[in-house]
């Protein structure tokens, strides 16, 4: 399926009526905001269906395949650098076991973070996956430049202090807030207000989860109560997130059950909040949400929104 295909209802062109003057005057940073408009691929975990999540391989296919956005998340290893991995603990994607915070970015490397994939998908097994290193997030950015945006969860930033203060010097090293190349991406309300503390100019996505509360699973309840349940939220609910926040990432199903609707997204983005729903990797449920009006999906399978592969 080819992605102006799938992306129909999104109105792609909303810019194309500016002046060339009014274009030259629009800074990298302006024009990564308004690009949020229009809907957005975001590979989730690199090309995480076809090749070990987080690795360079998988964000490299994601890269070829023409996406919009690269999305991993941060933590520190027990000497202070950012590593790209997704786990608090280190076993389920690599051939070591315990947290990853314990270990030095050495002893990180020296782990193997591809061949699990092999084994557990031997569909799509390639031996050049077999030893793939755990990235910085310096490794990354060396390595795909501004020739990429990078979508940051700010990851459990209560088992990775003085996370947000790395973050935001590497990304100020590298020159990613002014150029319009990262949006910054958390659960934690807090974490993403110490960024905004840090640099006001790094656009923020607000994460939220729904699911059933266990005291009335009749009653949808949002995880860290950034938010009330999506049967209740205001206006003024989203309203506060977007005095900080440039878009909302949810999910939109709990198990079986689905937690938010149409109604949801409009009502988000007429409060200013571009909706972004993860992680969403059967063609069906892409067209089905794409209908209802969202401004992007996460992916593990990016060649099914944009008809690469």
């Amino acid at each position: 399926m080819q992605r102006h295909l799938l992306v129909t209802s999104i109105s792609l062109g909303l810019f194309a009526g500016a002046t060339t003057n009014a274009l030259a005057e629009t800074s990298p940073l302006e024009q990564q905001l308004k690009d949020l408009q229009s809907f957005q691929v975001i590979a989730h975990r690199g090309a995480s269906g076809h090749a070990p999540e987080s690795t360079m391989s998988a964000y490299e296919l994601a890269h070829e395949w023409g996406v919009d956005y690269l999305e991993l998340d941060v933590q520190i290893t027990s000497d202070g650098e950012l590593v790209v991995f997704h786990d608090d603990t280190i076993e389920r994607t690599s051939d070591g076991e315990g947290a990853i915070n314990d270990y030095t970015l050495e002893e990180l490397k020296a782990l193997d973070t591809g061949t699990w994939f092999n084994e557990e998908h031997p569909d799509r097994a390639d031996t050049t996956f077999e030893g793939a290193q755990i990235l910085t997030l310096d490794e990354l950015f060396e390595h795909f430049g501004h020739d990429a945006r990078y979508y940051i969860e700010t990851k459990s930033p209560q088992l990775n202090p003085g996370l947000e203060e790395a973050l935001v010097a590497t990304l100020e090293e590298h020159d990613m807030i002014e150029s319009g190349h990262v949006l910054v991406q958390s659960f934690e309300q807090d974490s993403l207000l110490k960024v905004h503390e840090l640099n006001a100019d790094v656009p923020l996505i607000q994460l939220v989860w729904y699911h059933p509360s266990e005291e009335d699973n009749t009653r949808l309840v949002e995880w860290t109560g950034v938010t009330p349940g999506p049967e209740e939220i205001t206006d003024a609910d989203f309203q506060a997130v977007a005095e900080y926040a440039v878009g909302i990432g949810t999910n939109y199903m709990y198990e079986q059950q689905v937690v938010i609707d149409e109604s949801f997204i409009r009502q988000a983005q007429e409060n200013g909040l571009p909706v972004h729903i993860y992680t969403v990797n059967e063609p069906e449920e892409m067209e089905r949400l794409i209908e209802w009006g969202v401004d992007g999906l996460f992916t593990d399978y990016a060649d099914r929104l944009l008809g690469s592969v």
